[in-house]
Formats: structure tokens, C-alpha cells, sequence
């Protein structure tokens, strides 16, 4: 992982605070090394430097949501846009960027129409895309798989047949970071929309916590039991993703499969470059028998995005836009392209042959761009209040602390 910089002190005193610095913060993974690189050239020309703050991900959302409102919360910073910000929408902690997208074209037609929309709360704009899509993909040991005869599961029949031929094989099936709830979320987030189809959840993000008990729910649930039980997950409790353990734990071999983001690819391609090359696979999640979901949806996230605290004013938050329209910029996309990611703009389609896996980017792209539904992660979609008992209950299940008939009941009783 980089180095994370000085978190505190760095540069501005809080929000607005400081003559001459804007304090951003990202999250801390393999695609960091974009936005230094983007930091630096925009500090040559700005009369108001940016100063980079990068943040461990198993730390980046508490340390977020503490902040902000606080002295300490930074003047721009990354986040999920949607529900993971409507929280300070409410509190009037953000700045309302719908005029500043409105009045220039460039900008606004410079993304994707949906992904620069999915960030938005109420139809206003808070947040403009700073990444790639980010799709969940089942990735593969390609040799693994080979070795053991496999080839990429198409249905949960197939699925449940590589699971079984890997344990027979004395090899985890899986690799999960148990330790990071998100990551287990994502197998149910699936699961979901392939048995019930995307409107369960649609439901549920809409206020009817009552949609927990439709019967995909407990259908999903009980997959997931029986994947545990079957040691398909094998120690994951004990690994975790936010600190690269699980992608490691991948790369070497030690598990086949991996159900994660498509920025995946970017960390691997980052800090493990001859697994990246040599033995990563990828495909889309299983279609289910009878599912009502197309098996062409997906879940995940669309992109990052950008923000502003809204007690940026003045010559600052002048600054803080243009540093934001950095992101619409060819060059941008370009370094996203080239370092694996696949980049929100307009022009993706034109840029993907520059990835260094043009496979990969092409896969991930249409995967997003031909999706019938795009849930987003539910962690993102639902509000805190709402998102925190969810997480709690899915780690949970897979710890086996609940049954799917009580991971159903207390879901609908919690919200």
C-alpha cells in the first residue's frame, strides 16, 4: 500500500480554513497514484495548492463521518455519492454543484449521463465522478480452474459444481475478507437480484422495510448458509480486504475465485502484476435457476465522486471546482485507462484499448454500460441509519450468529 500522509495538520486548519491549501481526502488503494500524479500538476498552476490526504480504507468512512461538520473535516473529499452523502446533504455540509454542472456543457457532457446522475441526492448534483465504473465481478484463478478442470461458472449449477470439485481438491473455493461486512454484502446483493430480480431491493431502498421478507431474501439467505457450511468461504473471518489481505491471500493461490469491485483489477495490476498477467480470470456473476433477475444485471458501485464542504468559500472554492473539473479532463481518463481502470467519460469507449488489459476494460465497461439494472451497493444506497443494521446483520448470517429466518426477521424489524 502507499504511504498514507500526515493526517492531521496537513495544510488548511479544517474546512475553509487556511490560506493557501485545499485538504482532500481519498481513499488509500491502487488507484491513488492517479490522483497524486493529478495533485501535483494541478499545484504548478493554482495559487492555492491541494494537498492530498490519503486514507487506509478500513478507516476512510468513520474517519469521514466524523469529520465532517467537525474543524477537522476536509475541504474536498471521496465518497459514493447517493445515499452514502445524503446524510450531509440534509445538514447543508456539502456545496450544491447542479448550477456549476448546469452552466458548462463541457463539463456535464464530459460523463456518462447515468453515472454523473447516480451521484446525485434529489436531483441535485453534489458530487462530480473522480473514477473508474466499478462493476462487482466474480474473478477467477485461470490456472486454478484450469488445473482442476473448470471453466467459468455460467449458473449457480455450475457455480455449487466448482465449489465442491475445489474442496474436494483440498483448495478454498473462495476467498472473502469476513472481516470487512461490504465484502460479504456483495454475495447476497447478487444472490438477490438474481432469485427476486432487482425490485426487491428497489423496495427496500425506498422506505419498505417490509420487502425483507419477500421469499428471494430467505432464498439468498439460506445460499449463504450453505456455502458456509460447506467451508466454500474457508477462514474468512479472520482475513480482511480493506488492508489488500484478501487480494493477497488470492494472488498466491490460496483461493480460487473472488467476488469483488472491478478496481479489483487495478490493485492487482498495482501490487501484484505477475498474478495480474499470468493467472487472473474474470466473469460475470452465475445466472440462477428459475431467478426472476437477469442474469446481465449488475451490482456495485458507478463511480466515486468528489465533493465540496460547503464552508469552501470564496477564492477557495473557486479553486476547489477546477480542481474538481480535473476529473472531465482527456488527460484524466487517460491515466485511469492506462492504470486499469475504466474511466466515466463520454470518450471511455475510445480509451479502453490504452488499459493494460483492453480485455478486462472492454468486460467491464459493457458489463455496466448493457446492464438492464445497476443496484448500487447497498451500503451506498441506504442511509446510515438504515445501512448500519443491514451490515450488521449480513456479517451475522455468514458468522452464523443467525439464521436465515432471523437475519430475514430482524432485517425487517430494524429497517
Amino acid at each position: 500500500m502507499l504511504a498514507a500522509s500526515t493526517l492531521a495538520g496537513c495544510g488548511s486548519s479544517g474546512p475553509g480554513g487556511g490560506k493557501d491549501t485545499l485538504e482532500v481526502w481519498v481513499y488509500q488503494d491502487g488507484s491513488t497514484t492517479i490522483q497524486e500524479d493529478f495533485v501535483e500538476q494541478f499545484n504548478e498552476s493554482s495559487d492555492i495548492d491541494v494537498d492530498l490526504v490519503q486514507i487506509p480504507g478500513a478507516n476512510y468512512q468513520d474517519r469521514m463521518r466524523t469529520a465532517m461538520g467537525s474543524s477537522n473535516a476536509p475541504d474536498i473529499f471521496f465518497n459514493w455519492g447517493g445515499g452514502s452523502i445524503s446524510d450531509f446533504v440534509d445538514d447543508d455540509l456539502l456545496v450544491d454543484l447542479t448550477d456549476t454542472v448546469q452552466s458548462d456543457p463541457e463539463l456535464k457532457d464530459a460523463f456518462i449521463p447515468s453515472i454523473l446522475d447516480a451521484g446525485a441526492v434529489d436531483g441535485h448534483y453534489y458530487g462530480i465522478p473522480m473514477r473508474g465504473v466499478q462493476p462487482v465481478i466474480l474473478f477467477y484463478n485461470k490456472t486454478i480452474f484450469e488445473e482442476a478442470g473448470l471453466s467459468a461458472p455460467e449458473t449457480w449449477d455450475d457455480f455449487e459444481n466448482a465449489v465442491d470439485t475445489l474442496l474436494a481438491e483440498d483448495i478454498t473455493p473462495i476467498a472473502l475478507g469476513g472481516l470487512d461486512s461490504w465484502t460479504e454484502q456483495m454475495w447476497l446483493e447478487y444472490l438477490l437480484d438474481r432469485i427476486g430480480g432487482p425490485e426487491v431491493f428497489d423496495r427496500i431502498r425506498n422506505g419498505d422495510s417490509s420487502a425483507w421478507g419477500d421469499p428471494a431474501v430467505l432464498r439468498a439467505a439460506q445460499e449463504i448458509k450453505d456455502l458456509v457450511d460447506k467451508d466454500a468461504f474457508g477462514n474468512f473471518q479472520s482475513l480482511s480486504q480493506t488492508d489488500d489481505g484478501v487480494s493477497t491471500f488470492f494472488a498466491q493461490g490460496n483461493a480460487a475465485m473472488h467476488l469483488m469491485g472491478s478496481w479489483e483489477f487495478a490493485n492487482q495490476n498495482t501490487n501484484q502484476p505477475d498474478f495480474a498477467q499470468n493467472d487472473l480470470a474474470w466473469t460475470t456473476f452465475p445466472a440462477f435457476p428459475d431467478g426472476a433477475g437477469d442474469p446481465t444485471d449488475v451490482v456495485g458501485n458507478p463511480t466515486n465522486y468528489w465533493s465540496i464542504n460547503s464552508q469552501v468559500t470564496g477564492d477557495k472554492l473557486d479553486a476547489a471546482i477546477e480542481f474538481l473539473k480535473v476529473s472531465a479532463s482527456q488527460e484524466y481518463a487517460e491515466a485511469l485507462a492506462a492504470n486499469g481502470d475504466v474511466p466515466v467519460t463520454s470518450n471511455a469507449t475510445d480509451l479502453l484499448d490504452q488499459s493494460p488489459a483492453p480485455e478486462f476494460a472492454h468486460f467491464a465497461y459493457d458489463l455496466a454500460d448493457q446492464a438492464p439494472s445497476f443496484t448500487l451497493s447497498w451500503d451506498q444506497a441506504l442511509v446510515t441509519a438504515r445501512a448500519t443494521p443491514t451490515l450488521d446483520a449480513i456479517s451475522k448470517l455468514f458468522a452464523g450468529q443467525l439464521s436465515p429466518e432471523e437475519f430475514v426477521d430482524t432485517l425487517q424489524n430494524e429497517g
